[in-house]
């Protein structure tokens, strides 16, 4: 596997080693001692999936207490996906990194603890798959509204379109009033 560094040293773009023919493919998705090699130290202990239909958008969501790092991939269609760093004393504090993660790309982003996490389908819908480090706990999970203009995220939404949203991620706050990681 390839691991991409990002402008934010702690997230990382990993791309897979795949093996392909005419029967289709195969790529490891999850490898703890190469992983480890690369210097992403996880222990996993929840896997998630959600599907989602084109111009979804989820997050900026993160847990306050018992912060979760995320391996997050799509296995089928095409997403744009982020990490903000919300660490409180972090040169990166309040800057945010972006890809696009597909079925056909195979690339998966490493977000690390401390960082809201949310991304929009690009395709006609996406199968999203991650495993988190930690136990998702609802009532010490967070969001900052996806456009917040102090995150200034640049959100490849179609002209016209305006995402399909939670009633929670509709009303979240702004994120120079949000609870962050000292």
């Amino acid at each position: 596997m390839r691991v991409l560094a990002t402008a934010i040293p702690d997230v990382l773009i990993i791309e897979p080693r795949v093996f392909g023919d005419a029967r289709g493919f195969f790529f490891e998705s999850w490898n703890q001692k190469a992983f480890r090699e690369a210097g992403i130290v996880a222990e996993f202990v929840q896997d998630n999936h959600s599907r989602s239909r084109q111009w979804t958008l989820r997050g900026l969501h993160y847990q306050v207490r018992h912060p979760q790092g995320k391996l997050v991939r799509v296995l089928a269609g095409a997403v744009f996906d982020v990490a903000v760093d919300i660490r409180r004393g972090s040169p990166t504090f309040g800057r945010s990194v972006a890809t696009e993660l597909s079925g056909d790309n195979h690339r998966m982003m490493w977000v690390p603890p401390g960082f809201a996490h949310g991304f929009v389908v690009l395709s006609e819908e996406a199968d999203f798959a991650y495993k988190t480090t930690d136990y998702w706990q609802p009532e010490l999970e967070r969001a900052i509204s996806w456009r917040d203009p102090e995150l200034a995220i640049k959100w490849p939404l179609a002209p016209g379109i305006s995402p399909l949203l939670s009633e929670r991620d509709a009303s979240a706050g702004a994120f120079g009033d949000s609870e962050c990681y000292a």
